[in-house]
């Protein structure tokens, strides 16, 4: 069977997507030293030091390969930092190991079977290092001639490209043409094309033209001309996970499917052809497998048939890592009729590794508030930061943290006037927002010291005689104003 692959860099660099500053935005790593141990704010990262050092242990782990199939479950209460954790794990991992993030609630939502939706999740996070020896041909570009017909409609040219030991000319077709076009290269570029296909990739402008007047960004790139022959063999790493291949090799998808998602349900024969391969590249040093994570927010959303699914996925030969995360205590396992610990079933929870997380202290409740404002550039005064740092403390992390972006909205709206000054966030924008949106406690008081006005499990409401009287009375007044 002749399996097909797609380099996984070239796909993400292809779709670029708009970057918004979301509420992990500022996590960029786990904030650890390089003896695993944590830092007290580091990387976006506060607190939480031994759920971090317990982590950095499983992060080793997954570095050196050394660790698959396991299951991690970080349990704690709600605001606690458990999908932080996994994102600064995401990022400390790096771009070559494949991290999977997914809801629970996503496995019901999606339009194929829960074990497919898993098992594309599964094989998502499991990466395969590709090696595979091309003919490339790297130089200078001397000369580049193109001749257009007077129609339009053909192309040719020639080439001229060298090395520091020679020099030839080659003649180029439209496609050659068009990639040259496209990827903008001029007289003095050193390139690399590949000559399976076709592919042009621009290296750098050659040192030799770093003194001409030409028109250059800052961002240009200087690399010395090649030297040696023009025709060289070299091994090209691609790296790409299961899933993906899945997808190129499944007949009804193909490999669009990759970026539209609609990959439906992929049939069991392809995928065992396909680990057959991949065992075959392995044994022969051809590729490189590499167990990834695959990260379940909110896993209590599982029922017990998406357990027992990821109970014998962790035991396939193909398992990532699976780092689960959930704020439940006891509480009914889903699909079934009794309790458990974090509403999982025990014989998950006894086969997994358990890290748990606390609540945040003052100190660090303001440490993460003012990582927070810097990320989301809004200047905040000592004072306004200690009452969001007393707010944060008496409701939650999250509601104070919801208070910076509108507290900033009213900042700007009440020192509008003012040209040509800074603008903070004081104490009376805080205050106002603090009135303005309310946290979850007093939105509950209010409910239930106005419980009769909303309509209950029966459809049944009270309204009022008062309110009635107030809604006749503008009507009136509206009539009035009409006339």
């Amino acid at each position: 069977m002749s399996i097909q692959t797609t380099d996984q860099n070239e796909v993400s660099e292809s779709i670029k997507s708009l970057s918004l500053i979301a509420s992990h935005s500022h996590i960029t790593g786990l904030g650890l030293d390089d003896n695993l141990q944590p830092l007290e704010s580091a990387n976006g990262m506060v607190g939480q030091l031994q759920a971090r050092r317990a982590a950095g242990v499983i992060l080793k782990m997954v570095l050196n390969g050394t660790i698959a199939g396991r299951a991690v479950l970080v349990a704690g209460p709600p605001s606690t930092g458990k999908t932080a954790l996994a994102m600064g794990m995401s990022k400390s991992l790096g771009k070559d190991v494949p991290f999977t993030a997914i809801a629970g609630s996503e496995i019901f939502s999606l339009e194929v079977s829960k074990t497919e939706a898993l098992t594309q999740a599964f094989r998502k996070s499991i990466g395969i290092k590709i090696k595979e020896e091309t003919e490339l041909i790297e130089g200078e570009v001397v000369e580049i001639q193109i001749d257009r017909s007077i129609t339009g409609g053909h192309k040719q040219g020639k080439l001229t490209i060298k090395t520091t030991d020679m020099e030839t000319i080659y003649e180029l077709g439209n496609k050659m043409i068009d990639g040259l076009t496209k990827e903008k290269v001029l007289a003095g570029d050193v390139i690399s094309i590949d000559k399976a296909s076709g592919k042009i990739t621009k290296l750098g402008r050659s040192f030799a033209r770093s003194r001409d007047y030409d028109a250059m960004g800052a961002d240009t790139k200087f690399v010395q001309c090649p030297e040696g022959e023009l025709q060289k063999r070299k091994t090209v790493i691609h790296t790409v996970s299961l899933h993906e291949i899945d997808v190129i090799n499944s007949r009804t998808q193909g490999f669009l499917a990759l970026f539209t998602g609609d990959t439906g349900e992929i049939r069991s024969e392809v995928r065992d052809q396909i680990d057959t391969k991949v065992a075959e590249w392995k044994e022969e040093g051809k590729a490189e497998i590499i167990p990834g994570v695959l990260f379940i927010d909110e896993v209590h959303m599982l029922d017990i048939e998406c357990f027992s699914f990821i109970n014998r996925a962790l035991e396939d030969e193909f398992a990532p890592i699976v780092m689960m995360a959930t704020n439940r205590g006891i509480s009914k396992t889903r699909g079934t009729n009794y309790k458990s610990p974090h509403g999982l079933p025990l014989d998950l929870l006894d086969r997994s590794i358990i890290i748990t997380t606390g609540a945040y202290n003052e100190k660090e409740i303001k440490m993460i508030l003012s990582i927070r404002a810097q990320e989301e550039e809004v200047e905040l005064t000592p004072e306004a930061l200690d009452l969001l740092t007393k707010i944060g403390t008496e409701t939650s992390l999250r509601y104070s943290s919801n208070l910076i972006a509108t507290s900033n909205q009213i900042a700007i709206r009440r020192q509008g006037h003012v040209k040509n000054s800074a603008i903070a966030v004081d104490v009376v924008d805080v205050k106002r927002a603090y009135l303005l949106f309310l946290d979850s406690s007093r939105s509950v008081k209010y409910m239930q010291e106005n419980q009769s006005q909303y309509i209950d499990d029966n459809g049944k409401v009270e309204i009022s005689s008062s309110l009635l009287v107030k809604s006749k009375t503008e009507e009136v007044d509206s009539m009035d104003t009409t006339e």
